[in-house]
């Protein structure tokens, strides 16, 4: 028997250290367990999510023109607002009475930071303002939440008599409810016709009592005045709240308002004008829907779309099965009241998909990796390669999920691009263990020398061929703009997953070899010796 091999390299005192070791077999499957947890938990999403960073500056000065408003409030703040570092794009719109400055960083700023510093730049120059102008009013651009996941059409169904104002009341109630799940951040309504009383007025009638329009304004205005309780303590100490009556609490309070006197006789607002009881007609803002119902597409109705977008960094794919549950609640209530619905987006199931399927790539090239592995080394070997796949995506995985990433097409596409190279390390000492234990003088050798050697041998050009491999994605991380952000996950995860790579194949690769693979019985080589042997002393006769 030979003397203990005495390593070299990081790759052999890894091997040696693991080979025995109770723990090993425990570490792997909590390597691959852990890999299974993160796979769930991760937040999915179809796309990664940029970073971009803006916001909106509103100026109004009442009575200035538009020329007003670009010379003394536009082009100032837009001079102000470039000193602001990471901004590139200033885009001001001047109109009568408000001017509007546009503010656009480079994508990949910081956009809380960015946001700070559009404010903070915006309140230092209030002095250089014009006196009349209002307090400036600064609105960031959130990207994050602005985005729906899911949207949502409530319409009326046939033979339904539920009006306009009747369902937008229903379907407000309904995003009250759905606002309050976990991780939902904002909701909006499209196409929503809200309540109000419509007064129009007859000019005829208007020019015949010698009023204005003015003072039909002045007396609605009147009624729209706040009056708070009056609250007080009387001499014994008891509290007593006095309150008013609210002014308007039907349509005849609207018709009955008195809006002036004529000969001593009251004018009443009916007796000028015509009042209903209607939606906001002023906004010419509306929906429709038109859906596939028994092969036909059906008339286009009358809708309200409903959108919920998602907090940062959260999983869309549980949000929008949650929004989906909850709106199942609704579904026989609604559909009493003659509403139907139909989710026409839900970015959750298109993420999900994404993912599935592209994990499913993932499995088919390891299986294809496995199949060509046992053509050319064998189905011990190809079965010790094709465990460390699963071995290293599993950290890879995790050490995304510690690091507040989500699994989206990127992410797995930065998986498949480096699963070819993810095996090299592990082939490499699969092969080299395969050629000792192949040597003439293997039989001699004790087996865990052989592979502790084999693995200690290749360490040190396999460490370096990685790290230049590794030295390859990095300038990625560098790149700029839309493409560097929307390709971040590769220089984020191929890296991790290579340095991985070589960890597990010089820890499990030897363990699995001592397990699965043995000495072979050398007995053609003692035979071509003896053989050798023979011929030589029949020469020397």
């Amino acid at each position: 028997m030979s003397d203990i091999y005495k390593t070299k390299n990081i790759a052999g005192k890894l091997a040696r250290s693991f080979l025995h070791n109770p723990l090993t077999s425990l570490l792997g499957i909590f390597l691959l367990l852990m890999g299974y947890i993160a796979l769930q938990v991760t937040p999915r999403e179809e796309d990664p999510q940029i970073e971009i960073s803006g916001g909106s500056v509103m100026v109004i000065l009442p009575g200035a023109t538009p020329k007003q408003i670009d010379n003394i409030i536009v082009k100032p703040l837009e001079r102000k607002i470039k000193e602001i570092k990471g901004v590139e794009h200033i885009y001001g719109v001047s109109m009568h009475n408000v001017g509007v400055v546009n503010v656009m960083y480079y994508i990949g700023e910081n956009r809380e930071s960015s946001n700070l510093k559009l404010y903070d730049k915006v309140m230092q120059n209030l002095d250089k303002l014009p006196k009349g102008v209002m307090q400036p009013i600064v609105k960031p651009f959130d990207i994050d939440i602005d985005i729906p996941i899911v949207t949502v059409s409530f319409y009326p169904k046939d033979n339904s008599n539920i009006s306009q104002v009747e369902l937008y009341e229903r379907v407000k109630y309904i995003q009250n409810r759905l606002n309050s799940i976990e991780n939902v951040a904002k909701t909006t309504l499209k196409g929503e016709k809200k309540q109000q009383y419509n007064i129009q007025v007859d000019l005829k009638k208007l020019s015949g009592f010698h009023l204005s329009m003015g003072q039909i304004v002045n007396a609605l205005k009147s009624l729209a005045a706040d009056v708070p309780d009056i609250k007080n303590r009387t001499v014994d100490g008891k509290l007593a709240i006095f309150g008013v009556k609210n002014a308007i609490e039907s349509i005849r309070d609207v018709k009955n308002l008195i809006i002036a006197q004529y000969m001593g006789s009251p004018i009443y607002l009916k007796d000028i004008a015509t009042v209903e009881n209607g939606y906001n007609i002023q906004n010419f803002q509306s929906t429709e829907i038109i859906y596939k119902k028994n092969g036909k597409f059906t008339k286009s109705k009358k809708q309200i779309t409903l959108t919920l977008s998602k907090l940062k960094g959260t999983n869309a794919v549980v949000i929008a099965d949650a929004i989906a549950k909850k709106l199942d609640e609704f579904k026989s209530e609604l559909s009493k009241e003659g509403v139907g619905y139909k989710i026409t987006r839900n970015y959750g199931v298109r993420a999900d998909e994404a993912v599935n399927e592209l994990v499913m790539h993932l499995l088919v090239s390891i299986v294809i990796i496995a199949i060509l592995l046992v053509l050319v080394l064998g189905w011990k070997e190809s079965l010790i390669v094709t465990f460390t796949v699963p071995a290293i995506l599993a950290v890879t995985i995790f050490v995304a999920f510690m690091t507040g990433q989500t699994i989206n097409r990127i992410t797995l596409f930065a998986f498949l691009l480096s699963l070819g190279l993810l095996v090299d390390a592990a082939i490499i000492v699969i092969e080299n263990i395969h050629r000792h234990l192949h040597e003439h003088d293997a039989v001699d050798k004790d087996m865990d020398d052989i592979l502790v050697e084999a693995t200690d041998e290749i360490g040190a050009p396999t460490n370096i061929a990685t790290l230049a491999i590794i030295l390859t994605m990095v300038p990625m991380a560098f790149v700029g703009q839309m493409m560097g952000q929307f390709m971040k996950p590769i220089p984020q995860n191929v890296p991790v997953a290579l340095f991985t790579s070589l960890v597990v194949a010089y820890i499990f690769t030897p363990f699995l070899s001592r397990k699965l693979l043995k000495k072979p019985k050398l007995h053609h080589h003692e035979h071509h010796f003896q053989k050798n042997d023979t011929e030589l002393k029949g020469e020397e006769k």
